[in-house]
């Protein structure tokens, strides 16, 4: 399928997205699309695919002009899109999920259970992921409801896959039973949209990117034409610099200490963080590292262990009492745990702090706009006024407020959980420097991160979990990835 995106313009309300966007996507090729967050890159596909209908512009199919009214009109032409947000319907099973409004029938309509059972894992196979079909969705990590989600693509038989950000939830070996897929429909004449902020990801997999900033397409190169410098450039509009920051912190005392923590996926894990220190936790997908963070916020409850706060026990039964303690939690689920989505960007930057913003019951509006407007400047967030919905930004700038939020916390101890998920070069860049200089300042930090480079290139320490359990930890001086990975998959 050729598919010609012409001048393509697109506004929601006052705030103009697409800007005169070309693009061009050529039968059986895999074609990066790439730039900030807020670039327009979703809008654009979701344009595509009837999600939106554009304003200006023209889309065109093999030589004739379409609009799909729909998504569904889309997939009926061969495209099929993986949205980066979940569409996972949690009280279903696997099975159900997958073959959700195209169930196999015999006659009389009776659903084909067994059938439907044996293509699901089938589907799943093809993805080198092995997982009861019968059980419910809700019980799944993110990861692995993103997996579903890509299975969902490939048993459409589409003619062009949309995939954005299919990775960013995923281990190492996942990334890699996808993208075997992905160059094995490349081989059959099949095109893939690939929309990532994995600079590695993009060189290694894609043939050719587009790069898109604020609303307007940049430039089209083949990739062995290019290089990362070149590209981050385009996306950005200047030069990035080296990718982790320079570490200057001075690490203190020990803030925070775990002892034999026990809970339902994690068994005796014990480790410390210090003032000024930025401890990484490492593994594979349902290593127990989010659970043993849950637990700690009082978001779960532990079954056993012992947590000190500067050499003082302390008991977290809830969010609250972790807050209380000068504990804040980043958590991996932004849209589902992290941010209220119809509420204002002013509203969630505020919630954690809102007793700092308020005389007596009542909260004071001014105080809470100037401390809101201080984040979405420091962060450099793209919107249009502190009162849109949080809901209406791009996934990058909804990290940041949920970063903000906590930061206005001014936590002792800082628990960020995937910090950079989904998130550009330049704004990655940017959460790195306010790691770094919050180390400075003393907080203890610990950063659970899929991205191993971003552990090697950002911790202090490295703590390395498999199956609920810790296998190692290691020095900044003496991490590798090879010794990461080692330890994540239970080698010697």
């Amino acid at each position: 399928m050729h598919i010609q995106l012409k001048d393509i313009h697109k506004s929601f309300g006052p705030v103009s997205v697409l800007k005169g966007v070309d693009f061009e996507l050529l039968p059986g090729e895999i074609h990066a699309l790439m730039g900030e967050n807020g670039a327009g890159k979703s809008t654009l596909m979701k344009v595509m695919t009837g999600l939106h209908p554009l304003d200006e512009g023209e889309v065109v199919i093999d030589g004739a002009v379409r609009q799909f009214k729909h998504p569904k009109e889309a997939e009926r032409a061969g495209i099929a899109f993986i949205h980066q947000e979940l569409n996972i319907l949690p009280e279903l099973t696997v099975m159900e999920n997958l073959f959700l409004g195209r169930e196999l029938t015999g006659p009389f309509g009776v659903i084909k259970q067994q059938e439907m059972k044996r293509r699901a894992r089938e589907y799943l196979a093809e993805l080198n992921v092995f997982m009861e079909v019968d059980q419910l969705a809700k019980h799944l990590s993110v990861g692995q409801q993103q997996m579903i989600e890509i299975a969902k693509a490939l048993m459409t038989d589409a003619k062009v896959i949309v995939m954005d950000e299919p990775t960013a939830a995923l281990t190492d070996r996942e990334i890699r039973a996808l993208f075997s897929v992905s160059r094995a429909l490349r081989d059959q004449g099949v095109s893939i949209i690939y929309i990532s902020h994995r600079m590695e990801e993009i060189f290694e997999l894609c043939d050719r990117i587009t790069v898109l900033r604020d609303g307007v397409s940049i430039g089209t190169h083949r990739i062995n034409e290019t290089s990362f410098e070149e590209i981050v450039k385009e996306m950005v509009g200047r030069e990035i610099g080296e990718r982790y920051p320079e570490r200057n912190a001075t690490i203190g005392d020990v803030v925070l200490e775990v002892d034999g923590l026990i809970g339902n996926r994690f068994h005796n894990v014990s480790f410390d963080v210090r003032a000024g220190e930025i401890v990484g936790f490492s593994g594979l997908m349902g290593a127990g590292r989010t659970e043993v963070m849950r637990a700690l916020f009082g978001a779960d409850r532990a079954k056993a262990g012992v947590v000190k706060l500067n050499g003082t026990e302390i008991r977290i039964k809830q969010p609250a009492d972790a807050i209380r303690h000068g504990i804040a939690f980043l958590t991996e689920d932004r849209k589902g745990e992290g941010l209220l989505l119809d509420f204002t960007l002013r509203e969630n930057l505020s919630l954690p702090t809102l007793d700092k913003r308020a005389k007596g019951t009542i909260i004071s509006r001014q105080t809470e706009e100037q401390f809101a407007d201080g984040y979405l400047k420091k962060l450099r967030v793209k919107h249009h006024s502190m009162e849109q919905k949080v809901k209406s930004l791009s996934g990058g700038n909804q990290q940041k407020i949920v970063l903000g939020k906590w930061l206005g916390a001014e936590p002792d101890v800082l628990i960020l959980d995937e910090p950079t998920r989904g998130v550009d070069v330049g704004a990655k860049k940017e959460i790195y420097t306010i790691m770094s200089e919050l180390a400075e300042a003393g907080v203890a930090i610990i950063m659970v991160s899929s991205d191993l480079p971003e552990v090697l290139g950002m911790s202090d320490r490295i703590v390395v979990m498999r199956e609920g359990v810790v296998t190692g930890t290691l020095a900044k001086d003496e991490a590798t990835q090879e010794k990461v990975m080692t330890y994540a998959t239970g080698g010697q």
